[in-house]
């Protein structure tokens, strides 16, 4: 079953929808978001249990793109352009292969089809150990979580998930903070989230893929299934990049976007 997903909708124009990775939410891409809602309305969503959206236990790729198209068809969107870094990309490569009628154009964001070995088993860990009860400001929590993650950009980032408390619901000697993220569901039905798309039949609309130069999660030996899946894929590297190339390089990626959305008669 669906959820209706948390969003924010800005700028005028064709409609692009943009999904956030794990952990993160509809904040992580506002850069590219404010860079290109000039010409193109986006929709910036919260995944389920992201951010303001709705918790639910089950969390697979179906699902999530349900999400997605029952979003559509909320906002009354017959068709549109989709962008998703990361987990983002791989929802939003199951949206185009499960309602191939409904998306114009995708853009992917370092990720390909492919299912991954387990490689945030330290965050969640951390996350997950991370005494609450203990943190009254971000510092305490940073200082927890820096013996299970050890780049302090990181943490920042999943730090961001943290939100207090309003008063008239804390309690005495209780938590002052709690997650926005529904760590339980996300850490049951992690190897779901780590597995490939599925599809009946390929893609067959204009695709984007974007990589990282320094980032590994788009890799030669990825590339049949890639052209398997979206036999119209073309691939765009962006140096001195990792896997948050749109962080790191906003106005090249920006820029890339840009140009694939109008060569395939974006308006």
């Amino acid at each position: 079953m669906s959820v209706t997903l948390n969003h924010r909708i800005t700028g005028e124009g064709a409609p692009l929808i943009m999904l956030h990775g794990l952990f993160g939410s509809l904040e992580n891409l506002g850069g590219i978001a404010r860079k290109l809602q000039g010409d193109w309305q986006i929709h910036a969503l919260d995944q389920r249990n992201h951010g303001s959206s709705p918790h639910t236990d089950s969390m697979d790729y179906p699902s999530m793109a349900a999400d997605v198209v029952a979003y559509m068809d909320q906002q009354g969107i017959d068709t549109a352009c989709i962008l998703g870094h990361s987990m983002g990309g791989k929802v939003a490569m199951q949206v185009a292969l499960q309602a191939p009628e409904r998306i114009e154009k995708l853009i992917v964001a370092d990720i390909s089809p492919v299912a991954y070995k387990a490689g945030h088993d330290a965050i969640l860990e951390g996350l997950t150990q991370l005494d609450l009860t203990n943190v009254r400001s971000r510092g305490d929590a940073g200082k927890q979580l820096a013996e299970f993650v050890e780049m302090a950009s990181t943490r920042q980032f999943l730090l961001m998930n943290l939100e207090r408390i309003p008063k008239q619901e804390q309690s005495a000697g209780g938590p002052v903070y709690r997650w926005r993220l529904n760590l339980k569901a996300i850490e049951s039905c992690y190897s779901n989230l780590a597995g490939a798309p599925t599809a009946d039949a390929p893609y067959d609309g204009p695709v984007l893929f974007l990589k990282g130069a320094d980032s590994a999660y788009i890799q030669d030996k990825h590339k049949d299934e890639i052209y398997r899946l979206f036999p119209h894929a073309q691939l765009s590297i962006i140096e001195g990049t990792g896997h948050w190339l749109h962080a790191e390089k906003t106005d090249i990626f920006v820029g890339l976007c840009r140009q694939f959305l109008e060569e395939h008669g974006a308006d």
